[in-house]
């Protein structure tokens, strides 16, 4: 008997922040995909036959019946009348970098159709700014190429089963700021540095030698044992509550050895466990960093049992 999925992810965000590519990665992954709905058919659309494959709908201002507060209210309805698993997905982008997008294809804006394509961002920024507050996933395109964006969504909506929680961890740098759509941030910053040991100030924290540096700290041991204990007993709850996704974020002063040790000792502590994890060290990538010793960024480690 074929299964009935009800797994349902709104895309949505500025002009320009990538939403396109979103959809079409998404249904490369399996999901039943439609760009640009009138939110007014929506909900007959969640009425129809029963769906084979989780769904995916793109929706976007230029819409003539959209607005943040019919977006919500659907979404909403998804949920409480429907019976969908739903979860929105907002893609951001800085003003400047969708200046500049709309620059280099010269289009023109959907709010400003005869004017500076700027006075459309702000326009639509202000008129999405509700929807990104109640944002499930929010992921900042600005320094993503189509294709890695295209791998971003695939290490959070890539699982084989719709239902299945995966753990997205990552490592980052206060300098650079906090990361979106972190569920959870922990700051490393107590920790002894290897950046002042001449000899693993080059290396990181998926070198065996910066990881025992940094677990030499008499208090790692209770700090990670802690974080780890958390993060066994949330996971299984927000599994329940139907969550697809759930990610954890380590900060350090620069994002090379401190929060890249503790995102590769608990990404491989959760895996051992039965958690399908994604490592992403998001300092590391902007340098384009060697390949690391362990899983390579991005890459998702393999569970227990499972084969390598």
């Amino acid at each position: 008997m074929e299964k009935v999925h009800k797994q349902l992810i709104l895309v949505t965000g500025p002009s320009g922040a990538g939403r396109s590519t979103a959809i079409n990665a998404l249904e490369d992954l399996g999901y039943e995909a439609i760009d640009n709905l009138p939110l007014s058919l929506m909900g007959r659309l969640l009425d129809g036959p029963p769906l084979s494959r989780p769904l995916a709908l793109g929706l976007d201002v230029r819409n003539r019946d959209f607005s943040a507060s019919a977006l919500l209210e659907a979404l909403e309805e998804a949920i409480s009348v429907h019976g969908f698993n739903a979860e929105l997905l907002y893609l951001d982008c800085s003003e400047d970098v969708l200046l500049r997008r709309y620059s280099e294809t010269r289009r023109r804006h959907p709010l400003a159709p005869n004017d500076d394509p700027a006075v459309g961002i702000s326009r639509e920024q202000d008129l999405l700014a509700s929807v990104r507050t109640r944002a499930d996933t929010l992921i900042n395109t600005a320094d993503f190429s189509p294709h890695e964006l295209r791998a971003e969504l695939g290490r959070l909506f890539g699982s084989e089963e719709g239902s299945r929680l995966s753990v997205a961890i990552q490592s980052f740098s206060y300098k650079r700021g906090l990361p979106r759509g972190a569920n959870m941030v922990f700051d490393t910053r107590f920790l002894r540095n290897p950046h002042w040991d001449e000899a693993l100030r080059s290396g990181d924290g998926r070198d065996e030698a910066v990881q025992a540096y940094v677990a030499a700290d008499e208090r790692f041991e209770g700090f990670f044992n802690r974080v780890k204990d958390i993060s066994l007993d949330l996971l299984p709850a927000y599994k329940e509550e139907g969550k697809i996704h759930f990610a954890i974020a380590f900060g350090c002063t620069g994002g090379r050895h401190r929060s890249v040790t503790l995102a590769e000792r608990l990404a491989k502590a959760l895996a051992e466990e039965g958690w399908q994890v994604s490592i992403r060290h998001r300092e590391l990538e902007r340098t384009n960093s060697g390949a690391p010793t362990g899983a390579s960024m991005g890459e998702t480690l393999p569970q227990e049992g499972q084969k390598t």
